[in-house]
């Protein structure tokens, strides 16, 4: 595997036809295309961002690849309730490659655990370098060690490693 390849990501994920899907920070739409294949025309998708025009984006490209089950919802998801879904509510979260530049990181694991349904899974993806002036800063790579740590102390169950790139490391955790 070279650089990360969502494709990859999202079936090593597992994710079950019919399945609801939160990505949080989905911006151009690089995962959320992937969940919606792996999901079905019976899942859902609901692809999360604070930028308007990324989520405009990911709109007119899921209408063009003929895409009926990807709601956008702009939101915060480093506020408590910021994704504006209900509780208990979807089977799994995608979280990728924000970690590294959002403050403050519980509030994000927070609400992935608030928004998934008991036993949902969360698929953690981010980069474990600072690669030739693509992503983080060296500064402000969020190592994996530190991710794991952060998800189990919020209580969720570390199940296994993926392999998600090599620049990135990924994790899935079960609520």
């Amino acid at each position: 595997m070279a650089f990360t390849d969502p494709e990859h990501n999202i079936e090593q994920f597992g994710l079950q036809s019919g399945a609801k899907v939160a990505d949080f920070g989905a911006g151009t739409g690089f995962y959320a295309f992937e969940i919606a294949k792996a999901v079905g025309g019976a899942g859902k998708v609901y692809a999360i961002d604070v930028q308007k025009d990324l989520l405009s984006k990911i709109k007119n490209e899921g209408n063009k690849r003929g895409f009926t089950n990807i709601e956008i919802i702009w939101a915060d998801v480093e506020k408590p309730g910021g994704t504006h879904l209900r509780g208990d509510t979807v089977d799994a979260v995608v979280i990728s490659n924000i970690l590294f530049q959002i403050g403050p990181k519980e509030a994000v694991v927070t609400e992935a655990k608030r928004i998934l349904k008991p036993g949902g899974r969360a698929l953690v993806i981010d980069w474990t370098d600072s690669f030739g002036g693509m992503g983080p800063s060296f500064d402000s790579v969020f190592p994996g060690v530190k991710a794991r740590a952060l998800f189990e102390k919020s209580g969720f169950i570390f199940q296994t490693q993926i392999r998600a790139g090599d620049h990135h490391y990924g994790f899935i955790f079960k609520k």
